[in-house]
């Protein structure tokens, strides 16, 4: 049984609450959720959400907008069956600005949503990082590596903040018997990313596209490893609907890894753009080699990512080629990405009712 005839088969659609739903993964999980049959709370702040990104779903009988800060007490009525808590500003430029809110909004956050999810009952998902692996110096990483972060840098707001976050959601399972499960997130792009949010693949397509230096820092040798924001929302769907006893946290990334000039040389191609690189000093912190282990995610989700590099980038540079020319994007990419060649199959019949 698919997950999408599991839901046709229930007694009524499940309602699920997305904070931080008008952000850019939120966004296109409200998408998908809305596709599958739920009913959608799409709970946000806009501070790095925009109303563009949700703007075609205001008029869908099952989706609400709710403008709320997660640091504010949450008080929705009705019932509530799953909770994803995505708020929180992700790029270093934006978590920066505010770093005592951003440590705010992971940890009050948590706490208001965990306390919604156990008068609600629901089963609630946190979005982590791979940011808790800081620097890391094992490599690849795997779940259980406790990572190496410098808690008093300029980073230490959100990765901090999201370690915070993951203990708050097992101590409420310890304390509440609240169904939990935590996602850790490595490098995700896709259409609807900001275009000034200061994050590699945005940065580098908006440069590329403007015909300016495209500016990478370091020496261009550290490396990340990208997953399609569409692999992203099926990976989260599939951890949430996974039975109660399956936790995580599980790495949720594209195990393949890639040097940041070779992306940046990548985007180059595609925008047939003849922008020069330029080269500038590496920021504090900022990790060196970064690729998920994602063996958990294989074997107990049955997840793997499915889009290649140079798809998701095409249909990320179609995006931005719009919004630059002052277009409204479709609400699907304008080029559809194709699978990898040996994708894994979904195993959609593991859920269990809450």
């Amino acid at each position: 049984m698919t997950l999408q005839t599991r839901i046709h088969a229930s007694r009524r659609s499940p309602t699920v609450l997305v904070a931080g739903g008008a952000g850019f993964i939120g966004s296109h999980l409200c998408d998908a959720l809305l596709q599958r049959g739920s009913t959608v709370i799409c709970l946000d702040n806009l501070f790095t959400g925009t109303a563009d990104n949700i703007r075609p779903l205001l008029n869908h009988p099952n989706f609400r907008f709710v403008e709320h800060d997660v640091r504010d007490p949450i008080e929705i009525e009705g019932d509530i069956d799953r909770i994803y808590s995505l708020a929180c500003p992700a790029s270093p430029r934006h978590y920066q600005t505010d770093p005592v809110g951003t440590m705010k909004t992971c940890v009050l956050g948590s706490i208001n949503l965990l306390e919604l999810a156990r008068q609600k009952r629901a089963r609630v998902l946190q979005a982590s990082t791979s940011e808790v692996y800081g620097d890391p110096e094992v490599h690849p990483q795997p779940e259980s590596y406790l990572g190496s972060v410098n808690p008093i840098g300029p980073r230490a707001c959100y990765d901090e903040g999201k370690r915070a976050a993951e203990t708050l959601m097992f101590d409420h399972r310890r304390m509440h018997g609240t169904e939990v499960k935590v996602a850790r997130i490595f490098n995700t792009y896709g259409p609807r990313m900001l275009e000034n949010d200061g994050r590699v693949v945005s940065n580098f397509i908006v440069q590329a596209l403007r015909g300016e230096p495209i500016t990478i820092y370091g020496q261009g040798t550290q490396t990340r490893s990208f997953c399609f924001v569409d692999d992203l929302v099926r990976g989260l769907q599939l951890l949430m609907e996974s039975p109660a006893s399956v936790t995580g946290p599980y790495n949720l990334g594209n195990p393949h890894e890639v040097t940041i000039e070779a992306i940046a040389r990548e985007v180059l191609a595609c925008t047939e753009s003849a922008s020069p690189l330029r080269f500038e000093a590496l920021p504090k912190d900022d990790p060196k080699r970064r690729k998920p282990v994602i063996d958990a995610a294989e074997k107990i989700l049955g997840w793997r990512p499915r889009v290649a590099l140079r798809d998701g980038l095409q249909a990320t540079i179609a995006y931005f080629a719009l919004r630059l020319a002052g277009e409204s994007p479709p609400l699907v990419p304008a080029i559809a990405p194709r699978r990898a060649r040996h994708p894994a199959r979904d195993r959609l019949t593991m859920s269990d009712q809450s």
